[in-house]
């Protein structure tokens, strides 16, 4: 049997096992990256030894990794300094009524998610949400589902957004700075914004029936600013990154993680927080994706080098022919319907070469299908309530409150939102991105 379809077929038992064990990707990436290695020690020429070493220093890239567990450190400390909570607090104080306040609260979740992992911005936020919903005797059960969708889609606006984004700049070579303008085009974060006003508008229908009702809540105090100076000095580090050195770098990865480690130092010798809390800062970030990571990194390096992506590029191209409209509508569709039931990561990192082979071939800038791709892959975990981590977390919250949120009941908010999101987005890009 041809390598070539020994490495299809493991790639597509690795999805099958993602997609049944989703508690468990890490064990099916790394273990479908494994075999990947042992096969294609089988072709002359290549061995064990020279495979792993090529896995570890052309297929991995530590930079995007350095940035993605470094950024989880810094939010982490981010909520622990309380500053989120306080904003949230003061935005409740001060809007007119609930409706509005309800609405500003989704949006403040979104605006953090941008620059802070999504289940983290959630877990901050979701305290403030439950408080209010006791207090007005509601439901909570449409503001969380709002809390997890307006993570996921503002998660798709900057490169540290969520994981899929920061595979994309490296895919792409686009530095921090790419997202919000290239080649003297607004970008992507524009275009994700276009979809956080129609979101709000979206939501603030749902909770009009509050917004005669004006409500206090207590405010809570900051424990320090040292951590909202770490993020602010995070993204400003990878913008003089992006501006120096382009794409993702060695530089980005490197500022990201010493500014991780200065937010343990300060945690720890200066907060005097113990030992045992450091470890379980550690210990409690997402070491699953990050591992999940590591073995897609090598599985779809193995996938592209056998030349799949390449067959598949060609028949996306046969199907699409010259029609540069049923590209962008079929990128973008397909994207978001199996984001929505499948995990994004191993999925965008497959297709971000084929739809810029598509792109090619129909003489386009590759920036329409790989936003396209971007947008629909990140947006369309809003669909169901386990399309995203965020949304997992949030439903869990509700189970802990005792409130039952079934499938359809999530599907009556996220599929409307999505369509409405993704669509405005979708428009964007192609207005913008078409010439």
């Amino acid at each position: 049997m041809p390598v070539k379809w020994i490495v299809l077929g493991l790639a597509v038992l690795m999805y099958a096992l993602i997609v049944i064990f989703p508690d468990r990707k890490s064990w099916s990436a790394l273990g479908a990256a494994l075999l990947m290695i042992l096969f294609r020690s089988l072709t002359p020429g290549d061995t064990i030894l020279s495979l792993i070493r090529e896995a570890g220093t052309e297929l991995i890239n530590w930079d995007v990794l350095m940035i993605f567990v470094g950024s989880l450190v810094i939010a982490e400390l981010f909520i622990y300094s309380r500053v989120p909570a306080v904003i949230a607090d003061s935005i409740v104080n001060h809007s007119p009524n609930v409706g509005v306040a309800m609405v500003l609260i989704l949006v403040m979740t979104g605006i953090i998610s941008a620059f802070v992992e999504n289940v983290a911005t959630v877990l901050v936020m979701a305290p403030i949400a439950l408080a209010l919903c006791n207090k007005l005797k509601l439901n909570p059960g449409n503001f969380m589902v709002g809390l997890a969708v307006m993570a996921n889609l503002e998660g798709t606006a900057t490169l540290v957004g969520d994981p899929p984004s920061m595979i994309f700049a490296d895919y792409a070579n686009y530095g921090f700075n790419d997202f919000f303008v290239y080649e003297g085009k607004p970008a992507i974060f524009f275009a994700v914004q276009a979809g956080l006003i129609v979101g709000a508008l979206f939501f603030y229908r749902i909770f009009a029936k509050n917004g005669g009702k004006k409500v206090t809540v207590e405010k809570e105090t900051i424990r320090s600013m040292v951590p909202a100076w770490l993020l602010i000095l995070m993204i400003l580090g990878l913008a003089g990154a992006s501006f120096f050195y382009g794409g993702i770098s060695l530089a980005s990865g490197l500022i990201v993680v010493v500014l991780a480690l200065a937010g343990i130092i300060w945690y720890r010798w200066i907060q005097k927080e113990s030992s045992a809390r450091v470890l379980e800062l550690v210990k409690g970030l997402d070491w699953d994706t990050a591992f999940f990571l590591i073995g897609i990194f090598v599985v779809v390096g193995a996938v592209a080098s056998v030349g799949l992506l390449e067959d598949f590029a060609a028949f996306l191209s046969r199907i699409v022919g010259s029609n540069v409209l049923l590209g962008f509508v079929l990128i973008l569709g397909v994207s978001t319907l199996i984001s929505g039931f499948v995990d994004n990561v191993p999925y965008i990192v497959v297709m971000l070469p084929v739809a810029a082979s598509l792109a090619q071939e129909l003489s386009l800038k590759p920036e329409l299908y790989l936003f396209a791709l971007l947008i629909g892959s990140c947006m369309g975990g809003n669909l169901t309530p386990f399309g995203a981590s965020a949304n997992v977390v949030s439903a869990g919250i509700l189970r802990k409150q005792n409130v039952k949120l079934s499938f359809v009941q999530w599907i009556r908010i996220g599929l409307p939102f999505t369509v409405l999101t993704t669509s405005v987005s979708a428009l964007f890009l192609w207005i913008v991105w078409r010439a």
